[in-house]
């Protein structure tokens, strides 16, 4: 199994932004989380910050959608050139539309569950979809603590993409460090979301090789 590895700049200092992208060279994408205040009680950038990170980062872009009416947003930053656009299956009237818009355009797409979201909706149309965003926390905040009772929906996208043949990246966002990370990759996830124990540590190169290391140590 390939391990990725996405520090996410929730965590990172806005005002030194292509310093810190600097600092993250050695990972594999960078997380880029954007939130409007109404889906999530929070409020970080839009199109045109993002913009900015894709012209100085050194590696491409995850970007997730904690936004309302995804539908209409969502492909304008496919068009920016965002490597992976994931939006929320709360937030989407027609997930499978969007999706292959999404891919049309040139991006990969993924589609991303809240922990009180069921999974098994989802489980018969993961051939429309690059990634499955299994949340981990409440999205909104980082820092926040690792909810271990979403394993068994990681467990179960593993499962059923496994049987499918897919090559789905089965992504876990929230509360991720060297400890969490094993439990996370032992239920099936490849792709790790990870913003205070890379941007919190002193060398984020050695956080992401470390954590790279244990999660790849215990790999479904």
């Amino acid at each position: 199994m390939t391990v990725r590895i996405e520090p996410s700049i929730l965590s990172a200092d806005f005002v030194n932004m292509e310093a810190e992208l600097a600092r993250i060279a050695d990972a594999d994408y960078v997380h880029v989380d954007v939130m409007d205040n109404h889906f999530v009680p929070n409020l970080t950038f839009g199109p045109q910050m993002v913009q900015r990170i894709q012209a100085v980062s050194p590696i491409g872009l995850d970007v997730h959608l904690m936004i309302a009416d995804v539908d209409r947003w969502a492909p304008g930053y496919a068009e920016l050139g965002a490597f992976s656009v994931t939006f929320h299956a709360e937030a989407t009237a027609e997930p499978v539309k969007l999706a292959r818009r999404l891919r049309e355009i040139g991006s990969r797409a993924g589609i991303a569950l809240k922990p009180g979201t069921a999974i098994e909706p989802y489980l018969e149309l993961l051939p429309e979809f690059d990634q499955i965003l299994v949340m981990t926390v409440e999205p909104g905040f980082g820092g926040q603590s690792f909810m271990a009772d979403q394993m068994g929906k990681v467990a179960a996208v593993r499962a059923a993409a496994d049987a499918a043949g897919s090559e789905l990246w089965l992504q876990v966002d929230g509360g991720i460090t060297l400890d969490t990370i094993e439990v996370a990759a032992a239920a099936g996830a490849d792709t790790f979301v990870a913003g205070s124990s890379v941007y919190g540590a002193p060398h984020a190169g050695e956080a992401i090789a470390g954590l790279r290391a244990a999660a790849a140590a215990h790999a479904h």
